[in-house]
């Protein structure tokens, strides 16, 4: 951390009131540095990082934190606020604000930067000292390390005091993590701990459309293992990559939590241990339950068992999880891969259309024809461009079906297979098809008892030979044609929709778009969608579709956002603030900024948004509204057509599920332990328990 932080970038008065005010006056010093290349563009990565998910934590801490393209270099700024600033923490306001950049892409760079922190934020000897800092240099040199609080780090909480690992722990994650637990781990791996050191966790979170779901969940366990009183570190298998934890942390861990909706890669580390394994929305609703879960089944010895021959998919899952669960993990791995393309794809069309007109996509190659005084020949480009993202669409799907079912040696089939049926037509069905075929048959190849000779070159050459042979067989000679049947099928029966038929399917679609916001039932709805805009010269009935979809997905995070601000007595402060970030994220057709209140109070919301939502599907049906981008929110409703009707049907929704969540949170009862219960809110509180139960009530909810 030693240039990530200087004198410069550290205000001992920081006189900011608000969140907001205080990454700005932050960010100014970086900027000024020059490391901040556009400050509105980077405070807008900070705005939009912090309406996922409040970043202040127990003791009076903040560390909001983004990834931006403005950024040039990994860097911190530190602040010390006298009055205190609100980051939605618990406990209150934070009085020590660590605002933290990264550049677009330094994954590792970033995680690093907020786990280096987050241990020494851990040492009240360290948060003291920076509280009794006098000058900014004092300041700076505490967090690079350079000079040691009392108590220094190497005293953090959790460990037990032993000599052993403490010279050099300070700056190396691993060593802190395991050196305490090293001269008692035999015996203390499995079972429960002993008296003089926490439970120790590691965990697991990945979700299939990016880091929204997956950080969030780390976060929750996070804080759920430091109000439980155990040592937690998440290892977060987001769309963006993962660091692998270390082998020792490992090794020493107690209990292992996995919490994913795609399958965990490589898992066999984990082998041994009492674990749990669950989806990954189960740790951002109820993290406090996962871990009583785990330490129960560490306290009966009950560990998973290693499986030496298996492949990655089949040890994927539980003990007696069902092939349903594993077909569902397998096909949303593909989808995850598959969105961006689609999104990118799409929206190149979209503006290619926009800008050339609706005959665009007649014009000739910009390679032989391109004006650059002429919109048409910009307008050709971008269609040409999107047209060809669009051409990986189901080769991708195919290729990470396999890839989810087998590893990296179902990526040669699986793309083969995805390439064929566009060849012959058999368009997404065929895809799904081949992505599951290719993976199915490298996991038989990969049973067979292979001459010790022969394993160099089997993941090289003779599974990729093997398997794309026997995949193009199938695939061209013998379900090839029955697929691309079906998928004209279904092509002409959506082009066949009229009436009360496509009315119906709107609601329906509306529906699953809300049922569990950005879950397997909406990311279903939201694959059929996309599948059916997905060609070069989509129907209108296709288009319709995607418009109704977006819309209902847009429908829960506003409607959040308006009752927050109707009636806000009915929420608590966090709420409340959640609720200013929705108006955005719903804006943006981000579904997931509804997530913080379904989870709190899901038999209210969820039933709620699904109302609004088939409210909204079956009016942009019925407007006819059109849509070729396949995201983009209120940003793409010129691309939109009937645009005034299709934002009549959001607002419909809107008030609808707006409406519902108001009267059913005004019908609760006092000591309904559904909604929040805290001593922010102004609607009357349980006479007993109060706040302190309010988190354990939600952890116990389905």
């Amino acid at each position: 951390m030693s240039d990530t932080i200087t004198a410069d970038l550290v205000d001992l008065d920081l006189s900011a009131d608000t969140k907001e005010a205080a990454a700005r006056a932050l960010a100014e010093r970086m900027a000024a540095q020059g490391r901040v290349t556009d400050l509105e563009g980077f405070l807008a990565d900070v705005a939009a990082r912090e309406a996922q998910m409040p970043t202040g934590l127990d003791g009076g801490i903040g560390i909001p934190h983004c990834r931006s393209a403005h950024v040039t270099e990994p860097t911190l700024a530190f602040g010390r606020s006298a009055a205190g600033i609100d980051f939605g923490a618990p406990d209150g306001p934070a009085d020590l604000v660590f605002l933290i950049a990264a550049p677009a892409g330094a994954d590792d760079a970033h995680l690093t930067l907020l786990s280096a922190l987050a241990r020494r934020l851990m040492n009240t000897g360290f948060t003291d000292a920076l509280r009794a800092a006098t000058d900014a240099e004092h300041a700076a040199a505490l967090i690079r390390g350079e000079e040691t609080a009392p108590g220094g780090p190497e005293a953090a909480p959790g460990d037990t005091g032993a000599d052993e690992g403490e010279a050099d722990s300070e700056d190396t994650a691993p060593d802190d993590s395991v050196a305490a637990p090293a001269a008692a781990s035999a015996g203390a791996a499995t079972g429960p701990t002993d008296g003089d050191r926490p439970f120790r966790i590691v965990a697991v979170t990945s979700c299939p459309t990016g880091i929204a779901h997956t950080y969030m969940a780390a976060e929750s366990l996070e804080n759920a293992g430091r109000e439980a009183g155990v040592e937690i570190v998440v290892e977060t298998q987001g769309s963006a990559g993962f660091t692998r934890l270390d082998p020792a942390l490992i090794a020493a861990a107690d209990g292992v939590i996995l919490a994913h909706d795609v399958p965990v890669r490589d898992k066999q580390r984990f082998a041994g241990k009492p674990t749990v394994d669950t989806g990954v929305k189960a740790a951002v609703n109820r993290p406090g339950a996962l871990i009583t879960e785990v330490r129960d089944k560490a306290a009966r010895g009950e560990t998973t068992e290693a499986a030496p021959a298996s492949t990655p998919v089949e040890r994927a899952g539980a003990d007696g999880e069902g092939y349903g669960t594993l077909l569902r993990r397998w096909l949303m791995s593909g989808v995850s891969y598959m969105v961006p393309f689609v999104a990118a794809g799409g929206l190149l069309i979209a503006l290619g259309f926009a800008i050339g007109g609706y005959e665009i996509n007649e014009a000739p190659s910009v390679m032989d024809h391109f004006v650059w005084t002429q919109a048409d020949s910009w307008g050709a480009l971008l269609f040409q461009i999107g047209g060809v993202a669009f051409s990986f669409l189901v080769p991708v799907l195919a290729g990470y079906i396999a890839y989810g079912m087998a590893d990296r040696p179902g990526l040669v089939p699986g793309f083969v297979g995805g390439a064929i049926s566009l060849t012959i037509n058999a368009g997404f069905l065929g895809g799904l098809a081949a992505g599951l075929i290719a993976g199915g048959v490298v996991l038989a190849i990969q049973k067979v008892n292979i001459p010790a000779a022969l394993r160099g070159i089997m993941p090289v050459v003779v599974i990729p030979l093997i398997s794309s042979a026997v995949v193009g067989f199938l695939m061209f000679v013998v379900i090839g044609k029955p697929i691309a049947e079906a998928q004209k099928g279904m092509t002409d029966w959506l082009a066949g929709l009229t009436g009360a038929n496509a009315v119906l399917l709107g609601a329906l679609l509306g529906l699953m778009m809300c049922f569990d916001l950005g879950g397997p039932v909406n990311k279903v709805a939201y694959t059929f969608a996309t599948a059916g805009i997905a060609v070069a010269d989509p129907g209108d009935s296709a288009m319709k579709v995607m418009a109704a979809v977006m819309a209902a997905g847009m429908v829960p995070p506003l409607a959040m956002a308006l009752a927050t601000t109707v009636r806000g007595r009915l929420f608590n402060r966090a709420e409340r603030e959640n609720g200013k970030a929705a108006w955005v994220l719903g804006a943006s057709f981000i579904s997931e900024g509804a997530i913080p209140f379904a989870a709190a109070d899901p038999l209210r919301v969820i039933p709620a948004s699904m109302a609004g939502g088939a409210v909204t599907g079956a009016l942009s049906m019925a407007s006819g509204a059109t849509l070729r981008a396949p995201h983009g929110g209120i940003f793409v409703v010129p691309l939109i057509g009937s645009p005034l009707l299709y934002l009549v049907a959001i607002a419909a929704g809107v008030g609808v599920t707006t409406a519902l969540v108001i009267v059913l949170k005004g019908l609760r009862g006092t000591t309904d332990p559904a909604g929040p219960a805290t001593g922010e809110d102004t609607a009357p509180a349980p006479a007993a328990g109060g706040a302190g139960t309010s988190k354990e009530t939600v952890a116990a909810q389905p």
